[in-house]
């Protein structure tokens, strides 16, 4: 993965390169498409992953797990309908912890459960809240959108100081206490400076497809392919296409769906990114179920 680093570092700022003859129309419509496709696709194996991680094989149990799984999805988009603002907190809570994890996986066996699972969070919700800051306007329409309540800019920034220095702090002691994650917490921490730049430097969708893309699901696939074939070849990740292609092109549908009925570009982010958000719920937990049994 340090190789896979240094990559999508030099990715990123293509990417911020880029963006410098991009119109903000394009770089809306570009950050799009990067997001329905390795983001999306990240995804869509999910009912594999459980099939892999459940042992115990039951009567019609794919079927059984891809009607649960649906029930999740759609009780998600009714959660937001219901409850937008409890539903739109939970989505930030699940995603920064799913962020965090993602990058610090390999701590499970290193720190008690309670704070590994707080180091993980403050993690995702540090980064999460970085693209917040730096992009308050338009985050602060699209809550509006969802949830009706105008959030004052300095929520944003006083939520990223508290993650901010809290993450600085756990890192400080940990870095102290294990000899070994040392250079992995200055990697991340250099991460975090690299986030920074891109989030500074781009629009709300180019910074958040750069991130969500380059440095959350394409790694995700990665280890995915890894738990499901052992190893990462061109074979395997054609493999893993064919697996959740229909999965995937079932999102494409009810994205596309979201566009004909919410063209208004505020409206359509809002809802686009509560779809996001209900296929993030099972998702998320999927991923920690494979975690947990990947290191045991």
């Amino acid at each position: 993965m340090k190789t896979y680093s240094g990559f999508a570092i030099v990715v990123s700022f293509f990417g911020l390169w880029m963006d410098s003859y991009f119109s903000t129309k394009i770089q809306v419509i570009s950050g799009f498409l990067l997001i329905l496709s390795f983001g999306i696709l990240h995804g869509a194996n999910d009912l594999q992953l459980i099939n892999k991680i459940d042992v115990v094989k039951h009567k019609n149990s794919a079927l059984r797990i891809l009607v649960y799984y649906i029930v999740v999805v759609l009780m998600g988009i009714l959660l937001f309908y219901i409850f937008p603002l409890a539903a739109l907190l939970s989505f930030i809570v699940v995603s920064a912890y799913h962020f965090g994890e993602q990058q610090w996986q390999k701590l499970s066996n290193t720190l008690p459960m309670w704070s590994l699972i707080l180091y993980q969070f403050l993690y995702g919700f540090t980064v999460l809240f970085l693209l917040f800051v730096f992009n308050w306007n338009q985050v602060q329409n699209i809550i509006f959108n969802i949830t009706k309540f105008k959030i004052p800019v300095g929520y944003f920034l006083e939520s990223l100081k508290v993650s901010g220095i809290a993450y600085i702090c756990l890192s400080s002691y940990l870095y102290m206490k294990i000899l070994k994650i040392r250079k992995k917490i200055l990697l991340e921490l250099f991460h975090l400076i690299v986030f920074t730049i891109i989030f500074k430097s781009s629009s709300l969708i180019w910074g958040f497809a750069i991130y969500f893309v380059v440095w959350h699901s394409i790694p995700s696939i990665i280890d995915q392919i890894k738990f499901l074939d052992g190893t990462v070849s061109k074979e395997n990740f054609l493999s893993y296409c064919k697996a959740a292609g229909v999965y995937w092109f079932v999102s494409m549908l009810g994205i596309t769906f979201i566009y004909i009925v919410f063209k208004e570009e505020q409206l359509f982010n809002a809802v686009f990114f509560s779809f996001l958000a209900a296929i993030t719920f099972p998702h998320a937990f999927v991923i920690t179920k494979m975690f947990g049994k990947k290191n045991n």
